[in-house]
């Protein structure tokens, strides 16, 4: 395999920042390759930036299988801000400071606080600054997100089937924010692309956004009236690849 280098994409005429279960790997297989193709032939004018909930592990794995390569991560719910460097997935530390700071020693705290919570089954993945639930709605109490506050934390629930719990003020949307400014983007040359409601920080933050087809109702309540969110018909790849052509951010291929 070839090392991926790092590249600068501050000066890149269009930049994806898309989420990647259900918006970069959904849709047919057939709007996949062709989002993935498309990014490949342009890398010189295209710059790709992965703001997901999974951690790094995965998405080296995701894209040695054959998933276009990003050059930046936004990965762990906003809890990592990281750059691709000879597929490495490497931390910016001046990025992730206040992250750190924000979180400090949480993880044993709320592993022991939420230990007996009902409806939450503790996921095996020891992340640095969250700790992540399996979630059943019908079972978990509104007591748990109350001791999740008084900790100061944040608390997060997305496809009605996961919790999350996280730095004060920390998730996609600031993080992303913090990543553009950081590498000189012009914010109106981003596309965020997402589809549930751990993508709605990212969305609402006012780069230019679409929220993909079949996104989670909650998430459509949400960004339905805002200008700058284009809400898609197409599924996955093919939503992206709808909101590029109807925001006029970059020349695509013909269906």
């Amino acid at each position: 395999m070839t090392d991926i280098p790092a590249r600068d994409i501050g000066g890149a005429r269009f930049v994806l920042a898309t989420d990647l279960d259900g918006t970069f790997l959904g849709g047919s297989e057939e709007d996949r390759r062709r989002l993935y193709d498309w990014i490949e032939a342009n890398r010189d004018t295209i710059g790709l930036i992965f703001v997901t909930g999974r951690d790094p592990r995965f998405i080296t794995e995701l894209c040695d299988d054959g998933v276009p390569w990003p050059e930046y991560v936004v990965g762990d719910v906003g809890t990592t801000i990281a750059r691709v460097d000879g597929r490495q997935i490497q931390p910016i530390e001046a990025l992730e400071e206040e992250i750190a700071a924000a979180w400090g020693d949480a993880g044993d705290r709320v592993r022991e606080a939420l230990s007996d919570a009902p409806g939450l089954t503790l996921q095996e993945t020891e992340f640095r600054y969250r700790v992540s639930y399996d979630f059943d709605p019908t079972a978990c109490e509104r007591a748990t997100a109350e001791k999740v506050e008084e900790m100061g934390l944040d608390w997060l629930v997305s496809d009605k089937k996961y919790f999350d719990v996280l730095p004060k003020g920390v998730s996609k949307g600031p993080s992303i924010k913090r990543l553009i400014t950081h590498l000189g983007v012009a914010p109106d040359s981003v596309l965020c692309a997402g589809d549930t409601l751990n993508d709605l920080s990212m969305l609402e933050c006012g780069l230019p956004a679409v929220a993909v087809g079949g996104s989670e109702d909650a998430l459509l309540d949400h960004v339905s009236d805002l200008p700058h969110v284009y809400v898609a018909e197409a599924r996955g790849a093919g939503g992206i690849l709808e909101a590029v052509r109807a925001l006029d951010l970059h020349e695509i291929p013909e269906d």
